[in-house]
């Protein structure tokens, strides 16, 4: 009996083993899949690592392009049953720097890729291709109250570099200027810098805003403000000036931004890694049909064709 107890022990602690055996071997499979997963993902496409989960896309970048990339995903997933797109901000630095990474199917930007952002991406197996999908302009904005209405680029230039620090120096108030600018990772920010402080710096007192709500948020609180915005942010806390580059004072409107004449037009764009396929051919070419382009009116930027 003690003998035949005892076999019943063994036979049952070889059981148990095997079965921890098992659980075991299973818990290292189930590892090294996600780890070859995650693996499959470096260096390469989003789109690639996530070609399982084709139902949802991730979209990321600009501020000034996000109320529109939302509108457009709201629109977009109402259509297409089962399928989603996630729409975070951050700025146009931070949304090409996540398709760099591969990170993301779309990255939204209101400015062009430098050429070393570029030169990194294609380091990293990623091939840009751009896609615009609306234009903008940007618009300075000042608070209601000051009398200002008009400023030349030389003067808008120096109100930024530090040169100018008071209204009076450009026809206004004695007040002093208070200059609020966007960070750095913002698309505005470099094309503002490009195009109105030409190689210069911005002054180092200037108020920086991580969005473009906070500029106008800070303009309209504050009478001494000039801050810049995407003209589909225009509202009636803030006064919009006319700017001068040497061909008339010209305010942003759809026509002339439309036409190019207001001296800060742009374009708004997508960032995919080559030619889109997908979920993600469908979502840009939703956004650039009749009806996408439509809720790029409602947003309050301008369509590409009229």
């Amino acid at each position: 009996m003690v003998n035949k107890s005892k076999k019943y022990k063994i036979l049952i602690l070889v059981v148990i083993g095997l079965v921890f055996l098992g659980i075991g071997c299973a818990g290292k499979n189930s590892e090294g899949s996600s780890i070859a997963q995650n693996n499959s993902s470096g260096g390469k496409p989003v789109q690639e690592a996530t070609a399982v989960k084709s139902q949802s896309i991730s979209v990321k970048g600009s501020d000034t392009v996000l109320p529109l990339a939302q509108a457009e995903a709201e629109e977009f997933i109402t259509e297409s049953v089962g399928k989603s797109v996630s729409v975070t901000g951050g700025g146009s630095g931070v949304g090409i720097a996540a398709l760099i990474d591969g990170q993301v199917h779309i990255a939204t930007a209101s400015r062009e890729m430098t050429t070393d952002e570029i030169t990194k991406a294609n380091a990293n197996g990623i091939n840009p291709v751009k896609h615009e999908i609306a234009y903008d302009g940007i618009t300075v904005v000042v608070n209601p109250k000051n009398p200002i209405s008009k400023l030349t680029f030389n003067q808008l230039r120096g109100i930024y570099n530090g040169s100018i620090s008071n209204w009076k120096q450009v026809g206004g108030d004695d007040k002093p200027i208070a200059v609020i600018s966007r960070d750095s990772s913002s698309g505005t920010y470099a094309d503002f810098k490009k195009d109105v402080l030409l190689g210069d710096e911005y002054r180092p007192d200037a108020l920086t805003q991580a969005t473009t709500g906070g500029t106008v948020s800070e303009v309209a609180q504050n009478p001494n403000a000039i801050g810049y915005i995407g003209f589909a942010y225009v509202d009636k806390s803030v006064k919009v000036l006319s700017l001068d580059n040497g061909n008339g004072s010209i305010l942003p409107t759809t026509k002339t931004i439309l036409s190019g004449t207001y001296p800060l037009s742009r374009s708004l764009y997508f960032y995919t890694n080559g030619e889109p396929t997908g979920l993600t051919k469908e979502f840009c070419d939703f956004v650039l049909r009749e009806k996408g382009q439509n809720i790029v009116s409602k947003v309050g930027f301008i369509p590409l064709k009229k």
